[in-house]
């Protein structure tokens, strides 16, 4: 039998918080419901509930301790004992696991678990609905009417499931409680694990004449008109949370909720880093040289950036707060525009001429005072 500090991964002068944590965060990665119901992944999940199970208790930790393996060889184990198989079934381990962990938000949705709510019905799954928004909406934040596809409670049987004129009647399995008991005699005394009813799925009822609407179901499929109001600054993968507008649960269970997830369009115009955006602007050399009021792309409209004469091509002009808003916070990010020169693939005869007697004036660039683009875009950030 492997020794169960080692199985946590502590020491074994490790606190009890320290066993916690370790067991919490090793049960987080091989839960089943996690490696897609993983043979492999089920046996460690349950090596380490069953370490864990008797680190946490001082009185088993002490019999460990002083013991050894041999302290779960003796009296009520069958002979048995840990080695070589577990103490815990799955079924056990997960109620351990729900019964010390269940309270932290999130981990009953995210492992299907409804340990610990009693008799009752369930609650109905979340709706994930994409929004595509432009870059102009969140400038400005927008609010958008959206069609969802749920499940509503059935208007035949007013969501219990029961065919009108029946009614849903208490479960032989529990007695209406919703949950099944098993006790288990060992060395350390009794265990009692606890899981849903597997006649009425832990709601404490079951149909005998079902809806001939939703087959028992107490649900249909319908469409809903949802609004949402979606702050200025969003981005692709950000989402937001619409608590209770979900599927309604089976049999009058509460509603889900429903999740919206954005989706900007790119903006061909510009970059985009947070709440900054980056664009280019085409300018020519006479712009350059002398200096010039250019059009600037703004995610609405155009703006005016005076460029001011002996402008380098690449150089890069911050104009603040134009940008995008923060996402739920104060504040707007800039606009980054860098003037490059264009060049034309065709001239007239005319341009050609003049070019030439250009050529013959002006001045050649200095060795080595040649600087590249990220050299002139670091000069430009520092600024």
């Amino acid at each position: 039998m492997p020794d169960l500090y080692e199985q946590l991964g502590v020491a074994r002068d490790a606190s009890d918080d320290d066993i916690k944590k370790a067991y919490r965060k090793l049960a987080m990665q091989w839960h089943p419901d996690r490696n897609n119901g993983s043979k492999d992944a089920e046996e460690k999940f349950k090596g380490i509930t069953e370490a864990y199970d008797v680190l946490r208790d001082p009185q088993k930790r002490a019999a460990y301790d002083r013991y050894g393996e041999a302290a779960f060889q003796r009296g009520g184990m069958g002979g048995g004992g840990m080695g070589g198989m577990h103490h815990v079934d799955l079924s056990e381990a997960l109620n351990i696991f729900m019964r010390d962990f269940g309270g932290f938000s999130g981990l009953g949705d995210l492992f299907g678990q409804q340990g610990g709510r009693g008799a009752g019905p369930r609650t109905g799954g979340d709706v994930k609905i994409g929004i595509p928004l432009t870059l102009a909406e969140v400038a400005t934040g927008v609010e958008k009417t959206v069609v969802a596809k749920l499940l509503d409670a059935c208007d035949k049987c007013e969501a219990t499931g029961a065919e009108p004129g029946s009614q849903p009647q208490r479960c032989g399995t529990c007695g209406g409680s919703g949950e099944v008991r098993r006790a288990q005699r060992s060395f350390f005394g009794q265990f009692v694990s606890v899981a849903p009813c597997p006649t009425c799925a832990g709601e404490g009822t079951v149909i005998a004449t079902p809806c001939k609407k939703c087959k028992g179901d107490g649900r249909v499929r319908a469409e809903k008109t949802v609004k949402v109001n979606i702050p200025a600054g969003v981005a692709t993968g950000q989402y937001m949370t619409l608590r209770g507008q979900g599927n309604v649960g089976p049999r009058g269970g509460p509603r889900g909720d429903v999740i919206v997830l954005f989706e900007v369009e790119e903006d061909q115009r510009f970059e985009r880093d947070g709440e900054d955006l980056y664009c280019e602007v085409l300018v020519n050399y006479a712009q350059l040289v002398l200096g010039a009021d250019v059009a600037v792309p703004a995610v609405s409209g155009e703006l005016s950036l005076r460029v001011p004469g002996g402008t380098q091509s690449g150089q890069v002009f911050h104009l603040k707060g134009r940008g995008l808003p923060r996402v739920n916070a104060s504040g707007v990010g800039d606009l980054h525009v860098r003037v490059q020169l264009w060049t034309p693939e065709k001239v007239s005869g005319r341009e050609e001429q003049l070019i030439r007697e250009l050529a013959e004036v002006t001045q050649a660039p200095e060795a080595g005072r040649s600087k590249g683009f990220w050299s002139k875009m670091k000069e430009a950030l520092r600024a």
